[in-house]
């Protein structure tokens, strides 16, 4: 499934902000992080999975969506990004927390660093995310809305990682990132 969705272009929204539907997603073959995350879902609840996204917010208010999944040795994550460290992840996670963290290093920019991280199911939501051709600037709110549990990450590691991004020399991404 990651696969597919690194097969499809990045949502730039050249043309204006969009949050679309999974059909409108899987007819454009093109996405940000959120609609990926929402075409993942409605792919992979016709094999069982949960419609559950995860929530990451950053302090530059430049938060990130994946979908979420649990597979039998753990959590993992589909999802799209203009940056590769933040696509998904092997399902080999203990825990949601742990997942979230495999974010914390390749979220450090400029002015990005992950903060808090929250998951919900996306039928709580009670927006058609499936087959809108529509907007869904409701799925949106939900997810900024959404209570997040914070994440106390070392001021260290991040101005050293903040560094080394400044400098462009960044360490290359773990072998979980696929």
């Amino acid at each position: 499934m990651q696969a597919l969705i690194r097969s499809f272009s990045y949502n730039d929204e050249r043309d204006g902000e969009t949050v679309r539907s999974a059909a409108e997603v899987w007819r454009a073959k093109t996405c940000h992080c959120l609609e990926a995350s929402l075409l993942a879902a409605a792919i992979l609840e016709h094999h069982g999975y949960p419609a559950q996204v995860m929530s990451m917010e950053s302090q530059d208010q430049l938060d990130h969506v994946v979908y979420v999944f649990e597979g039998q040795q753990g959590w993992g994550s589909i999802s799209r990004s203009r940056e590769p460290g933040l696509h998904g992840r092997a399902p080999v996670f203990p825990t949601l927390r742990a997942l979230a963290l495999s974010y914390r290093d390749p979220y450090i920019d400029d002015t990005g660093r992950l903060r808090a991280y929250g998951t919900c199911h996306l039928d709580e939501i009670k927006a058609p995310w499936r087959d809108s051709p529509r907007n869904l600037w409701k799925v949106e709110q939900y997810l900024i809305q959404l209570r997040h549990t914070r994440l106390r990450t070392s001021d260290r590691q991040y101005r050293l990682l903040k560094q080394k991004f400044l400098e462009g020399n960044l360490p290359e991404p773990s072998p979980f990132w696929w």
